[in-house]
């Protein structure tokens, strides 16, 4: 039996019941009279607990928060947040949480006001009534996505991902601050792995899974997910001569590269 082992073994039958030796009688405890971890085995294990402690902290650096938002349309300066969801994947795109899918209360003459784009999109998807029906202020929202991703990811560690993330990210620096505090300040953008991808390996690209494109938060985020997930499996992988001769002619059209 290894060190370890033989460690763990004698921590489990001895560390629960634990107390402070008999007077008299080194080694033995009240309770049960087994013998007691030498220092060496205590730091042996002091050792395992840390590493394990910081695999997990790493474990939960490394996930990924993603958004969608459905907004009243583009412009920072006048349109509103409609609708938002949240889900959270570790680094390998395992979903581990799904969090909260809301609709967001605005008023009349925003809905109204919206592009021909948005009122044909929003009306037929049936958000836009969802908007009128709605009673969810932008800081009830807040609150419960903070709360959410508060309870899954530690704090600044954890990048916003999704595609064209970078357009929710601006109306959630504006009108969710405090969740974005929260976040890492780098962001997993698919949009931009799309569009290398496209260019850089277009019969693999061809090959991506069609998107409904429904144009509804949670919907959006999933399809998000299940996009990378394809780049992953097919483009980010173990390199080949052939992927490798690509990246090489695509970075440097002077190196030769011979399969």
């Amino acid at each position: 039996m290894s060190t370890v082992a033989s460690i763990i073994r004698k921590w489990k039958k001895f560390g629960a019941s634990r107390t402070l030796p008999r007077a008299g009688r080194p080694g033995q405890t009240e309770r049960s009279g087994e013998k007691g971890l030498s220092q060496g085995e205590e730091d042996g294990i002091d050792v395992i607990v840390s590493r394990q402690t910081s695999m997990a902290l790493t474990a939960s650096s490394q996930k990924m928060v993603w958004v969608d938002l459905e907004m009243t349309g583009l412009d920072i300066e006048k349109d509103q947040i409609i609708e938002m969801a949240c889900i959270i994947t570790d680094s390998d795109l395992n979903i581990l949480a799904e969090g909260p899918n809301l609709i967001i209360k605005q008023q009349d003459e925003l809905l109204d006001g919206m592009s021909d784009w948005c009122k044909e999109h929003h009306g037929k998807s049936g958000l836009t009534q969802a908007v009128r029906d709605s009673k969810i202020t932008l800081e009830q929202a807040e609150y419960e996505f903070l709360s959410f991703v508060r309870q899954h990811t530690p704090p600044g560690k954890c990048p916003l991902a999704g595609n064209s993330v970078h357009a929710d990210k601006r109306f959630l620096d504006k009108y969710m601050s405090q969740f974005m505090c929260h976040l890492h300040y780098r962001i997993i953008d698919v949009s931009t792995i799309k569009e290398l991808c496209r260019r850089w390996f277009p019969e693999e690209y061809k090959m991506t899974p069609h998107k409904k494109a429904t144009h509804r938060a949670l919907n959006d985020i999933r399809e998000s997910i299940k996009e990378l997930q394809y780049y992953r499996a097919n483009i980010f992988k173990v390199t080949t001569e052939k992927n490798k001769c690509k990246v090489v002619e695509n970075g440097d059209s002077h190196k030769n590269c011979h399969v």
